[in-house]
């Protein structure tokens, strides 16, 4: 098990450099970290890249006897080195990039500066414009997409989960991190996915580089941590049951279903219709989730269970959103002109068995909801499964809650550096209700 975090952790964690670089000479930087006031670090599943913000207090003797702002100077796209370790020895060493720079007050002497960083494929992203075909694997995309010297060129780590079957398009002068989240939704994992099951990726930067995920594959990840909010002070460490790596400080839940705004967006059913135009071919397509509840993998024991009254008698399949889609078939083959030809009824994209497959899941993610607060922990990344207990709500029980405890995704991280305190903010997402492991393995218990 990891070393423990106790309230201890919490006291404030060590800033080893944020050394800025000028863009007129790489020769001349500054370090701001002993002046600086705060640092903010995102991370999340649903930003293509990580983002810091830091606070810092610009002293008029930083650079050549003036401010860092004035003596660099700091206009934008400035690189920016960050080092920072929390309580425990776990190590960020990050490489951002200026995006903008307030100054938040000025005085004779000094002045107070808010510099927003971002990585550098974030700026790449608005400079570079996919224009060529692209054949193949969407895996294979997003790896050439990143790789590609004529493309974001990034060497971060890339991990990313294999997809199957084949997708090809053109990329219409896109911006790189868009089209990537296009295919994210036209992606099934090789591994943790079945076709015309479930469907769907996430595409998202962390300290660690670059993630290309599948919703699934998210879910059934071993838990990383365990963690358990109760009244009870932890002592310095001594209070802690056993097995739990530390205390939540706070914490709040969310239930994110509103049954309405679910229903409009197809969570649970969704009708698609498709045509094909060379041959007037119709079919009517309705996927219904409960139906294939058991294939999927589950971060609770099931999906939210709605109430039977509202099923419309005499009807053979509900559905509460229509997709209209014309078949994709023949377009973009790959080869010489005889294989193109003979892949002429080869479809593109099996909207059949991938489009509400997708749409569904993405919805369902985001059922449940909770944002804890624990004391400063950079080991934990968005995306990342931990086990979270919480007590039971009911008079003279000890008992952890069976509905709202067991394995959560990060869907949002950022951690809090003062002079004084470290603390790391988590929102927690899964799909499904029900506590269906333990905080010792993170297995289901079903």
């Amino acid at each position: 098990m990891a070393n423990q975090i106790t309230t201890k952790s919490a006291e404030a964690s060590f800033i080893d450099g944020i050394i800025i670089t000028s863009n007129k000479s790489t020769t001349k930087t500054v370090d701001v970290s002993g002046g600086t006031i705060r640092l903010l670090y995102y991370e999340s599943i649903l930003n293509d890249t990580i983002k810091a913000t830091v606070t810092f207090a610009d002293t008029g003797n930083s650079v050549d006897n003036k401010t860092a702002l004035e003596g660099l100077p700091i206009v934008g796209e400035e690189n920016v080195t960050i080092k920072f370790r929390d309580n425990n020895e776990q190590n960020l060493n990050l490489t951002l990039y200026v995006n903008k720079v307030t100054p938040l007050s000025d005085d004779t002497t000094k002045s107070m500066v808010q510099l927003d960083l971002s990585s550098k494929e974030s700026i790449l992203n608005e400079k570079i414009r996919l224009n060529t075909k692209f054949t193949g694997k969407i895996s294979d995309h997003i790896r050439d997409i990143f790789t590609n010297s004529n493309f974001l060129a990034t060497e971060k780590e890339i991990d990313v989960e294999e997809t199957i079957g084949e997708y090809n398009f053109i990329g219409n002068n896109w911006k790189a991190c868009y089209a990537m989240n296009w295919l994210s939704k036209k992606a099934v994992s090789a591994e943790n996915q079945k076709l015309g099951v479930s469907a769907g990726y996430f595409f998202f930067e962390t300290s660690e580089g670059f993630k290309f995920k599948s919703i699934d594959g998210l879910l059934s990840q071993e838990k990383k941590k365990s963690f358990i909010f109760n009244q009870t002070p932890d002592s310095g460490g001594d209070n802690i049951p056993a097995g739990y790596d530390a205390k939540v400080l706070d914490y709040a839940k969310d239930n994110r279903v509103d049954v309405q705004e679910k229903l409009k967006m197809g969570a649970y059913s969704t009708r698609t219709i498709l045509f094909d135009p060379f041959n007037c071919y119709y079919e009517v397509i309705t996927p219904n989730a409960k139906e294939e509840e058991e294939k999927l993998k589950l971060a609770g024991k099931e999906l939210p269970k709605l109430n039977p009254e509202f099923d419309i008698p005499g009807r053979n399949k509900e559905f509460s959103r229509t997709q209209y889609m014309l078949v994709d078939k023949g377009s973009l083959p790959d080869g010489s002109t005889k294989q193109q030809i003979q892949k002429s009824k080869k479809q593109n994209f099996d909207s059949k068995n991938i489009l509400n497959q997708s749409s569904m899941r993405y919805n369902q993610l985001f059922a449940s909801k909770c944002t804890i607060t624990i004391v400063g922990d950079f080991s934990l990344h968005a995306g990342d499964v931990i086990f979270l207990d919480v007590p039971e709500l009911a008079p003279e029980t000890k008992n952890v809650s069976k509905e709202n405890g067991g394995l959560y995704i990060i869907a949002d991280l950022c951690h809090y550096i003062s002079p004084k305190e470290t603390y790391t903010k988590l929102n927690l997402v899964r799909d499904s209700f029900g506590r269906t492991g333990n905080h010792t393995s993170g297995k289901s218990l079903k």
